[in-house]
């Protein structure tokens, strides 16, 4: 008999975006330059592989991760575009103010995603609720040329992408372990 259940893709999509999450903001933040390890991990670990546990996420039924992990990869892997075509001449460099306006919707977007952590783990909230403060703050700092905002969202970026990578081996351990290793945050009632 084939085994029913399927493994918890969401550790590995949390992985990838926490983790990427944290060497862009970085960067953001003015600790380190824009690297080469930030745009190789945005295309392979935020990208491709959040694309991959979305759709893992399809075949267990749950709409919230297939639309989040996939949203999120195909977001790292398009921010990278941007950054390297201009590079490549392939076009000319994204306007900053069509750069905000472009993280504005990802905020917005963000925004209804936290609306649907409600129903979640505490943690999980966590996430989307810096997250959503970290995609206004940097729309906020392009689209009003507020560049002393961005190191303060990589702050909120760095706190942001640890709590994603919390969540992950939260959800590891208290799996691994059949029971609670790393507190998440119980899901209201």
């Amino acid at each position: 008999m084939a085994n029913s259940t399927l493994a918890n893709p969401a550790p590995l999509g949390l992985m990838g975006f926490g983790m990427t999450t944290i060497l862009l903001n970085l960067h953001n933040s003015g600790l380190f330059a824009m690297d080469v390890a930030i745009l190789a991990t945005g295309i392979f670990y935020g990208g491709i592989a959040q694309v991959l546990a979305g759709l893992l996420e399809y075949k267990k039924n749950n709409t919230f991760g297939l639309t989040a992990f996939t949203s999120y990869g195909m977001f790292w892997l398009s921010f990278v575009a941007i950054l390297l075509l201009p590079q490549m001449g392939l076009t000319k460099a994204t306007d900053p103010h069509f750069l905000g306006a472009w993280l504005a919707l990802w905020g917005i977007f963000t925004l209804f995603m936290f609306v649907g952590t409600l129903k979640g783990a505490r943690m999980l909230q966590f996430v989307f609720a810096s997250l959503t403060l970290l995609f206004a703050l940097l729309a906020v700092a392009h689209l009003a040329d507020l560049p002393a905002l961005v190191p303060y969202a990589g702050w909120v970026g760095i706190v942001c992408g640890a709590s994603a990578c919390y969540l992950a081996m939260g959800e590891v351990l208290n799996e691994t372990f059949d029971r609670t290793i790393l507190p998440i945050g119980a899901k209201p009632v």
